[in-house]
This record gives structure tokens, C-alpha cells and sequence, in this order.
């Protein structure tokens, strides 16, 4: 059983916990690397380009704490696999598992390539990567025998279906990857491991770090608050539910979207 809080005190530390961020190296993923370093957590990254993992790790490494950068395409098993046995040779166990790497495409569904490739390039990422890394770290928890936290970073788009743009194979995949939070924390739950998803809105990362003018105006015009997220903001709600004081939060869907959903 997972004991409840009886005080503030270090209720939303992560002190001494081991946690692995996929996509860590950049965009939000960094956010919420940055976040959980800051909180006391020692963070694994998992990326393809390592070296901007390096660039990462720089950062991370001036709030103290063990960090360190492992080479994981999330979309193929056998890298995933590799990835997790190293990370746990090098931590002797992970306490948090954040499945945020990720890629999008825009276009229409029946302008695709006639392989398809799009669909499963995204699929393949968004959707079987989190079962991939999902599948290994949790049969680690599970045998470890003492629970842990896993967050998947999903998406508004795994709700609602976005006008300024088609994108049918990021829809797709985040909102079963919202539906696995919701399985995976049945499954779990009895090994004391907790699995909740953030999904974000317009956040100021990546494609969105320098908005044109009309994109803010999109955005003032979609969300009761008018602004975008900021990447701190995501990271911040990743702490929390990796926190002792989320100890009775488990199955949910945490939009950060600036109520952009609410219309």
C-alpha cells in the first residue's frame, strides 16, 4: 500500500529517487528533466541525438544530483531494451518512468504516401514507444517489489480533434496513449505503481518557442487564459505526480492547456 502523506514537509521532493525521461534532451522532455533535477531526482535521459543529451546533462548537473544520457530509440524494441538494462546496471533501479518522447505529422490522412509512412512513424513513436519502455521498466518495478510512478506525456490532441491543422496519426496515438494510462494504472496499481498522463496544450517549446503573430492570436482566441505554457509549467505538474503528494492519484488524464479544450 502506498502510505499517505501527514504533512508537508518534502511532500513534492524527489530526493534520492532515480528517473528516466525519454526525449529528455530537449523541448518538454528537458523541462521536465530540468524540473525533476531541481526537485532532488536523479535523471536518466533516454534520446537519439546524443549529443544534444550532452547538452542536456550540463544543465541538469548544476543542481547536484547523479545524472547521465542513454542512447533509446523508443520506437524500436531491441534499443529500448538495451537502453533500460544499462540504466539499470548504472542505478540499480528506477522509481520514475516519464514517456515523453514523441513526433507529429500534419496533412491529410488520404494525402499520405501510399506506405503510409507518417501514420507509422508517429504511431510507431507515440504510441508503441510507450508500451516499449512501459513493458521493460515495469517488469522491473514489478519484481523489485516497490512500486513507482510512471507519467506519459500525451496531448490535447488525444481529446480533441485541432481545426488549424490535420494531424489523424498524433490524435491517434496520444489518445490511446491516454487509454493505456487508464489501463496500465488497473494492471499496476496492485505493485503500488501509480500511472497518470499530462496532456499539454500550446506550449512554448520546439515549433512554438518564437510565436508569429498570428499564431498568438490563435491562441488568445482558443483559450480563456491567452498565453502559451511555458515547458516549467508541464515539468512542475510532472513533479507533482511523481511526488509523495500524489501518493492517492493514479488513472488521470492532467490537462495543462490553458482551458484551450474548454472550446
Amino acid at each position: 500500500m502506498i502510505q499517505p502523506i501527514t504533512s508537508l514537509k518534502n511532500a513534492f521532493s524527489l530526493s534520492g529517487q532515480n528517473a528516466i525521461v525519454t526525449g529528455g534532451n530537449r523541448g518538454i522532455g528537458l523541462s521536465i528533466a530540468d524540473a525533476m533535477a531541481q526537485a532532488g531526482a536523479n535523471v536518466a535521459v533516454f534520446c537519439r541525438d546524443m549529443d544534444k543529451g550532452k547538452e542536456a546533462l550540463e544543465i541538469l548537473k548544476t543542481y547536484g544530483g547523479k545524472h547521465e544520457c542513454f542512447a533509446c530509440d523508443v520506437a524500436d524494441l531491441r534499443s529500448v531494451r538495451k537502453a533500460v538494462a544499462e540504466v539499470y546496471s548504472y542505478y540499480g533501479g528506477i522509481d520514475i518512468l516519464v514517456n515523453n518522447a514523441g513526433v507529429a505529422a500534419v496533412g491529410a490522412f488520404l494525402d499520405m504516401d501510399e506506405d503510409l509512412g507518417d501514420w507509422y512513424r508517429v504511431i510507431n513513436t507515440d504510441l508503441n514507444g510507450v508500451a516499449h519502455v512501459t513493458y521493460e521498466v515495469g517488469k522491473r518495478m514489478r519484481e523489485a517489489g516497490k512500486g513507482g510512478c510512471m507519467i506519459n506525456i500525451t496531448s490535447v490532441s488525444g481529446v480533441v480533434v485541432h481545426r488549424d491543422g490535420p494531424r489523424s496519426s498524433y490524435n491517434a496515438a496520444k489518445a490511446g496513449a491516454n487509454h493505456f494510462t487508464h489501463a496500465m494504472a488497473v494492471e499496476l496499481g496492485k505493485y503500488n505503481i501509480r500511472v497518470n498522463a499530462i496532456a499539454p496544450g500550446y506550449i512554448r517549446t520546439g515549433f512554438t518557442a518564437n510565436p508569429t503573430p498570428e499564431f498568438e492570436a490563435f491562441v488568445k482566441a482558443h483559450q480563456p487564459l491567452d498565453r502559451l505554457g511555458e515547458g516549467i509549467e508541464v515539468g512542475a505538474m510532472a513533479v507533482f505526480l511523481a511526488s509523495p503528494a500524489a501518493g492517492h492519484l493514479t488513472g488521470t488524464i492532467q490537462l495543462i492547456d490553458g482551458g484551450f479544450t474548454l472550446s
